[in-house]
């Protein structure tokens, strides 16, 4: 199980490649512990390029109310890793991770210090693969964490209007998100927290969205006192009690801001998101993204089958 003990890992704590799945505790940019867990790719040095040092990491992101150990995300992990490697990891407020959940707002700085911890292992290349909740913070990360010379932050490297707005509306906790993944070995040196390609699975585009029976629960739990009971007590998830501010950059906002490859997968039959949302998503990235609508598919990781995943997993490899 997770240690809180390894609190701050380093590039040295851990070989290059393991040969063994590991549990670590990572600490974010804003000082909470997240619980990962690394899978080296199944296939071995004879199998895909997650089998050799340098090699794509994948980085799945749960969906709210998700953990490592679900299930659900067991499956989406064991099916990636049949070709590259594969790093889970629980939002804060889920399973052994610390902090309470914010719905997609500061889960963005647990993303980047799963990823940093990719590129700590040696990967060269790394893949974010985010589903519901998840799947909206990949595309927030993806556009707030760009490629960059090293001291160089990823809005100083966009240049673009939008992103000057998104200095803006992280407000207080832009420099949080500036500094994830930095505590590395006890110094303080920027660690790199990009993605080089993204898969965002069942995402809302916009905040807020209560046009379904399971939105308006879902606000129920997060929003009233006996709600967030509910959330601790029935679906061992902690949520944070203060409303968002400021509000964060939405996933239809963060969409034209990401260079990354992208692929937007959802399901005809999402009980939560009707298609309107992948449509906003796509049609916010014009060229720069494909979408896949997939017929009979209901919502996240859990209906996400053995076939889809290894549709994914291919796609990510020739992105």
């Amino acid at each position: 199980m997770s240690s809180v003990s390894e609190g701050r890992f380093s590039s040295s704590s851990v070989p290059s490649i393991t040969r063994a799945p590991r549990r670590t505790t990572l600490l974010t940019g804003d000082g909470v512990r997240i619980e990962a867990v690394y899978t080296p790719c199944t296939a071995g040095s004879g199998g895909g390029e997650g089998g050799r040092p340098g090699g794509t990491a994948v980085v799945l992101a749960h969906g709210f109310t998700g953990s490592v150990d679900r299930p659900a995300l067991l499956r989406a992990a064991e099916v990636f890793a049949q070709r590259t490697a594969v790093i889970t990891f629980s939002f804060r407020g889920h399973g052994r991770s610390g902090g309470r959940s914010t719905v997609g707002d500061r889960e963005v700085l647990d993303l980047a210090a799963a990823v940093a911890w990719a590129r700590s292992l040696g990967h060269r290349r790394v893949v974010t693969v985010g589903f519901s909740m998840g799947g909206s913070v990949v595309l927030r990360h993806a556009a707030l964490y760009t490629a960059r010379e090293p001291g160089e932050s990823a809005i100083e490297k966009s240049g673009t209007a939008g992103a000057e707005r998104v200095e803006r509306r992280t407000g207080a906790h832009k420099a949080h998100e500036r500094r994830a993944g930095a505590h590395f070995g006890g110094s303080h040196a920027p660690v790199d927290a990009h993605t080089d390609v993204v898969v965002s699975v069942s995402a809302p585009a916009r905040w807020y969205y209560r046009g379904t029976a399971p939105m308006r629960r879902l606000h129920w739990v997060v929003t009233r006192p006996t709600g967030r009971l509910v959330g601790r007590y029935g679906f061992r998830t902690r949520i944070h009690r203060e409303d968002w501010d400021p509000v964060p950059l939405s996933p239809v906002e963060a969409v034209p801001l990401i260079t990354a490859p992208l692929l937007i997968v959802h399901g005809d039959r999402d009980p939560y998101f009707p298609v309107d949302h992948p449509r906003m998503l796509a049609g916010a990235a014009g060229d720069g993204a494909e979408l896949w609508l997939e017929h009979g598919m209901g919502h996240a990781e859990n209906a996400a089958d053995g076939g889809l995943l290894a549709r994914i997993a291919a796609w990510t490899e020739s992105a």
